[in-house]
């Protein structure tokens, strides 16, 4: 080991001096970027998506583009069905008063947060793998909160006076109830929402700067040209970039602690059993990273293939995700083995009955579909071989965005459906509505990540080319032509 430092001391202090010319990274790690290829190749595949004439674009997007709007139509005709005929058309019932909406709520919101987690805190922890797949979570993240924030303006009943949730007066002078639950997701969402979409755009903006350069039509040059925000490269343009780039990942950054944290906090102050817990604010920040990072993999795979993208989002970056998930799902394997003994050991009898009750009750299936999909299919990734097929990797991460929905169900139903009387037990069961707004509500949120993929980068060009070779100072490769201008 010794030796090795000295070898890279020298190896160091001659690049200085200028005797040796790099042709591999430092380091001796694979690199982030294969295939040799140099800055006009990663401009071109990222921009060729956007620069594409419809008629020519991948038929695979437009049957999804199709599938999307018609998911997306079915969603908001349930919503004006919905505001017409009131609550009444869901399953909702004494004593499961909240049920499916509340349980897509929490779903959508855990699914944002693996954006912020990829953007802002490996960011600023310099972990330069990230480049390849944050705007890829960056959008997936402003798409699902888009869809979680439809849930609490529906499930209301009353849509019309939505606006009592808004920390401002209403008609009789009356300010909203700060003690509520649904205030506090009012402040902890739109505050997640509005920094990560400033945050977006801002990292958007020098890769519509180059879509602005190289647009064929005037429309799209007028419409590139006024959300780059005149940009033209300048050191002193990358200097503030750079700075507001940063400040916006630190604000963002306490975000992912603090947003499902607050989520959790409509279940956890109430008295509920299995609800009044201190272990859910980061058992649900743990299940959120844990269903954002697969939701990314669902999205990022089949984009990849499809957009020729392979070389720039490697196996490296698909086994990093893989590792990152298999640790979440040990601590939220934790978590769930952690309850049943909060239940045992605190000896209430009615925390015990609710966990005893989950896992052999009358919704036995979901609970141990939720384990299933969530503890024991993940473990699959202690093997390397299963760790880089893509195929593997796709299926998982279906399995566990099933799971991680079930899971929310779990905490959500067995607890109301079983309460303190057994008098007002009931067997909850959804209606066709419910499930018509869960899968419209994938409907509007592919319908806007393809909407994403098809006219705006979906790789961060500038920061891809930054972890290249070719960023070294001190690369001079005899198989790669700089680009001064790409």
């Amino acid at each position: 080991m010794a030796q090795n430092s000295a070898s890279a001391v020298s190896l160091n202090r001659k690049i200085e001096r200028g005797d040796v010319v790099l042709d591999e990274p430092l380091s001796g790690r694979e690199e982030l970027i294969r295939g040799g290829h140099d800055f006009r190749f990663v401009t071109n595949a990222v921009c060729k998506m956007a620069e594409t004439p419809t008629k020519d674009v991948h038929i695979g997007w437009k049957i999804g583009m199709l599938v999307a709007c018609a998911l997306l139509a079915m969603f908001l005709t349930c919503i004006l069905y919905l505001i017409w005929m009131g609550v009444g058309i869901w399953g909702n019932s004494s004593p499961v008063f909240w049920a499916w909406p509340i349980v897509n709520f929490v779903f959508w919101v855990g699914i944002g947060h693996a954006g912020t987690l990829i953007s802002a805190i490996l960011f600023l922890f310099r972990q330069k793998w990230r480049t390849s797949i944050n705007r890829y979570a960056e959008g997936m993240t402003i798409f699902a909160v888009i869809c979680a924030l439809v849930f609490p303006g529906i499930h209301v009943g009353r849509i019309w006076t939505l606006y009592w949730v808004f920390p401002l007066p209403n008609q009789m002078s009356m300010w909203p109830n700060f003690r509520s639950p649904l205030v506090w997701d009012f402040f902890a969402v739109g505050t997640y929402f509005t920094v990560s979409l400033v945050f977006w755009y801002v990292g958007l903006v020098p890769d519509l700067a180059t879509l602005r350069d190289r647009a064929r039509t005037k429309i799209a040059r007028i419409s590139y040209g006024i959300f780059s925000l005149g940009w033209r490269g300048s050191t002193r343009a990358w200097l503030h970039y750079e700075r507001a780039y940063l400040i916006l990942a630190a604000l963002s950054a306490p975000l992912v602690l603090s947003v499902h944290s607050i989520v959790s906090f409509d279940f956890a102050v109430s008295q509920l059993p299995g609800w009044h817990t201190t272990i859910f604010p980061p058992y649900f920040v743990a299940g959120a990273i844990f269903s954002g990072f697969a939701m990314v993999q669902t999205l990022m795979l089949p984009a990849r293939k499809w957009l020729g993208l392979k070389d720039i989002v490697t196996m490296k970056h698909i086994e990093n995700m893989n590792k990152i998930i298999l640790v979440t799902s040990m601590m939220v394997g934790y978590a769930y083995g952690m309850e049943f003994f909060i239940a045992w050991y605190s000896g209430n009898e009615y925390e015990s009955f609710t966990f005893i009750n989950r896992a052999f009750g009358p919704y036995k299936w979901a609970y141990w579909t939720m384990v299933t999909c969530n503890v024991i299919i993940p473990q699959l990734y202690w093997f390397r071989r299963i760790r880089t097929n893509i195929s593997i990797t796709f299926i998982v991460s279906i399995f566990i965005n099933i799971g991680m929905w079930f899971e929310r169900f779990v905490i959500t139903i067995t607890s109301l459906n079983r309460d303190f009387l057994p008098s007002s037990w009931r067997y909850y069961t959804p209606t066709v509505f419910d499930g018509l707004f869960l899968i419209g509500s994938f409907g509007l949120f592919f319908t806007l990540f393809l909407l994403f993929i098809r006219y705006l980068p979906v790789i961060a060009i500038a920061e891809v080319k930054s972890v290249m070779p070719q960023a070294n100072p001190h690369f001079h490769g005899k198989n790669v032509k700089e680009q001064s201008h790409a």
